[in-house]
C-alpha cells in the first residue's frame, strides 16, 4: 500500500481576556503552522476566550457565546482559504438558533468551505469544571469528515475518556482524532482526594494513546497553557501513532508542534489486528442499558 503523508499541526496557545486577542493570536500561530508544511492545523478548546467554567454559571460567559457561522467562524475560514489547510477551529460557545448552548467544533477545508460541526457529547461537572452550567449535551453524534488530506474526526477534551465515542469514529473511517482540550491541576481539584495519587498529564496521554492503539488510528490532542485564575493549563499537546508511538508531545508553554503522518498506516494495522472487525456487537447490549 502506498504511503499517504500528511503533515499535522497543533496550536499550543494561552488565553488572554479577549477575544480579539486569542484569535489574532491564533491567526498568527496558524501562518506558522502553514509556513512549516502542515495541511491539517487544530487549535485548543474554548480558544477564543479564557476558561470560564472554573466558576458556577455566570451571566457574562454567556454573553461571548455567538452563532455559527458567525465572526469568529468567518476568519477561521479565511484562514483555511489563504493558507489551502484544513483548519479544526478548536470549539466555540455556541448559541444556538433554538436558544441552547453548546461546546462546537468546526472544521473547514482548503476553500475554506466549513465541512460541518460537532457538538461536545459528554459534559463534565466537577469542581473548577462546571460545564453543565453552560453547555447542553452534543446532539451531532461523532461525525468524520472526508477531506483532501485525509478522513478526520473531532471529540473534543470530556469526550477523550469514554473510548466508545473514539470507537464509535474508528467504525466510521476516521484515520486521525482530533481532541481538542482544556485540561489544568489547580488548587481545588488537585488533588481530588488527597489519599488517591494522581498523575493528570499521565492519565491524560495515557487514556488517548490507548484509543490509537485499541482502533488502529492517529491521535492528535490540544490543550492550552497558562495560568487562568487558579487553573494552570499544562499544555503536553501530543500525536501518537497506530501503534502507540509518540510522534511528538509539547511542554508547557505556547507553541506549534508538527508532525508527519502516514494515513495508509491505519488501515495497515486494522488489517493485520483485526480489533474492529473481531468485534461481537450482539455481547454489547449492557453498554446501553
Amino acid at each position: 500500500m502506498e504511503k499517504r503523508i500528511v503533515r499535522l499541526g497543533l496550536i499550543q496557545m494561552s488565553m488572554e481576556s479577549s477575544a480579539e486577542a486569542n484569535i489574532a493570536k491564533a491567526e498568527k500561530m496558524i501562518a506558522e503552522a502553514a509556513k512549516k508544511g502542515a495541511k491539517i492545523v487544530a487549535l485548543p478548546e474554548l480558544f477564543a476566550t479564557p476558561y470560564f467554567c472554573q466558576a458556577p454559571k455566570g451571566a457574562a460567559a454567556f454573553a461571548q457565546a455567538e452563532p455559527i457561522p458567525g465572526s469568529t467562524t468567518v476568519r477561521l475560514s479565511a484562514l483555511a482559504k489563504k493558507y489551502h489547510i484544513v483548519l479544526v477551529g478548536g470549539s466555540i460557545f455556541e448559541k444556538a438558533p433554538d436558544g441552547k448552548f453548546y461546546n462546537t467544533a468546526c472544521v473547514f477545508g482548503p476553500d475554506g468551505t466549513m465541512l460541518g460541526t460537532y457538538r461536545k457529547t459528554h459534559i463534565p461537572h466537577d469542581p473548577a469544571f462546571y460545564e453543565q452550567d453552560y453547555f447542553a449535551p452534543g446532539d451531532t453524534g461523532v461525525r468524520v469528515f472526508a477531506t483532501p488530506y485525509g478522513k478526520i474526526a473531532v471529540l473534543i477534551c470530556y469526550d477523550q475518556w469514554f473510548p466508545e465515542a473514539a470507537r464509535i469514529a474508528a467504525l466510521q473511517g476516521a484515520e486521525i482524532i482530533f481532541y481538542p482540550t482544556a485540561i489544568a491541576t489547580a488548587p481545588t481539584i488537585d488533588p481530588v482526594d488527597p489519599t488517591i495519587p494522581e498523575d493528570w498529564d499521565k492519565m491524560w496521554t495515557a487514556a488517548q494513546v490507548g484509543h490509537a492503539a485499541a482502533n488502529s488510528i492517529y491521535i492528535a490532542a490540544i490543550n492550552r497553557v497558562g495560568d487562568e485564575g487558579d487553573m494552570h493549563f499544562w499544555g503536553g499537546s501530543f500525536i501518537a501513532d497506530p501503534g502507540a508511538n509518540m510522534l511528538i508531545k509539547a511542554k508547557d508553554t505556547e507553541q506549534v508542534i508538527i508532525a508527519e503522518c502516514d494515513l495508509s498506516y491505519p488501515k495497515k494495522m486494522q488489517e493485520a489486528w483485526r480489533f474492529l472487525q473481531e468485534r461481537r456487537p450482539e455481547q454489547y447490549k449492557g453498554l446501553v442499558e
